[in-house]
């Protein structure tokens, strides 16, 4: 069984349909069935597949700056007590985690009503969801409304960002990134530091089919041929002050700043910088089909998407041979007494 989030409203609409159709014991009131899948199609979605088949689906919706909830969550009762439902609290976690919420609600109803509420109920508990209150009259006397909230606090660290993203080179799916998701990916980039805040760092999100293809024919080698949406990376070169110009150092600080933010929305991306600006001049072509000054150099592209399958972390050197404390070199410590 795999997780994925799922950006296409279209299939968000159809996983929905066939999966809380499956369930009218839960969800029996047609209009709210409806209701839901509906409303699916511009919630954060989630779905779980075992076999090539849908089993189950999460909706994540926010309700205030620092609060998601749980919108609806279903599984098919012959996958239930399978670990599907909580593969997708995991997956809602990490990314209302990742995306910067602090809390993540959800309501169902209140324990010791109806014998499948109840496992419901003790589901969200298992899960780390706490008791926050009991509305009586939300939905009607017979279904009081509990709410239950989790802390979203610690769950996932920036360092355990940093120490889990990984350089993607494998194939996208074809979902469409939310133009919500690629501005809030450029922003964090906007973001970065920039040296005497001369700001030489410019960016243009690619997400038209059209354009993707003319941009891809110009790369060669091809890569990220399957990604649904680019983000090109534009420098000037500008000094600082005196003959001093901090532009890489800019851009750097950026690109960084926008893969982190796209592992923490669960996409995926590679630095792609020496192949389109070696001899060949990629990044030159694809500027012009961009329509960039001649002032800018396009000098990086990150593609942004879902993968289809995982990356291997790289061996890395031991902490040991590349850093160290009070001086150069593992015996650096001994110099300063304290091993």
């Amino acid at each position: 069984m795999k997780v994925c989030r799922i950006t296409d409203c279209g299939r968000k609409e159809q996983i929905a349909r066939e999966i809380l159709e499956a369930l009218t014991d839960w969800f029996e009131v047609p209009e709210s069935r409806e209701a839901y899948i509906r409303e699916s199609r511009e919630q954060a979605f989630f779905a779980a597949e075992q076999d090539g088949r849908m089993i189950g689906f999460l909706c994540l919706k926010e309700t205030g700056r620092s609060t998601v909830e749980l919108a609806v969550m279903g599984v098919r009762k012959e996958s239930h007590r399978q670990g599907a439902g909580k593969a997708l609290v995991q997956a809602a976690k990490e990314y209302a985690a990742g995306a910067g919420y602090e809390f993540m609600q959800v309501k169902t109803v209140q324990m010791g009503r109806y014998e499948d509420y109840d496992r419901t109920n003790r589901f969200y508990l298992d899960a780390g969801f706490r008791e926050l209150e009991v509305f009586p009259d939300y939905w009607d006397e017979a279904n009081p409304c509990q709410i239950y909230v989790l802390s979203l606090k610690e769950k996932v660290t920036l360092t355990d960002l940093i120490m889990s993203r990984r350089s993607y080179r494998g194939k996208y799916r074809p979902d469409k990134i939310p133009r919500k998701d690629l501005k809030a990916i450029m922003e964090a980039g906007l973001a970065a530091p920039s040296g005497c805040n001369r700001q030489t760092t410019s960016l243009i999100a690619v997400d038209d089919e059209t354009l993707l293809a003319r941009m891809h024919q110009v790369i060669d080698p091809p890569v990220a041929e399957t990604a649904p949406a680019m983000i090109c990376v534009l420098t000037r070169r500008i000094n600082a002050y005196r003959d001093r110009c901090f532009a890489t150092q800019d851009y750097s600080a950026a690109i960084e700043n926008m893969l982190l933010a796209i592992a923490a929305m669960g996409y995926q991306s590679c630095w792609y910088e020496g192949h389109i600006t070696d001899e060949d001049r990629i990044g030159d072509r694809i500027a012009g089909i961009l329509g960039v000054p001649d002032e800018y150099e396009l000098v990086c592209i990150l593609p942004v998407g879902i993968a289809e399958s995982t990356s291997a972390a790289p061996k890395k050197k031991p902490f040991e041979e590349r850093a160290w404390f009070n001086g150069f070199g593992p015996g650096a410590a001994d110099r300063d007494g304290n091993p």
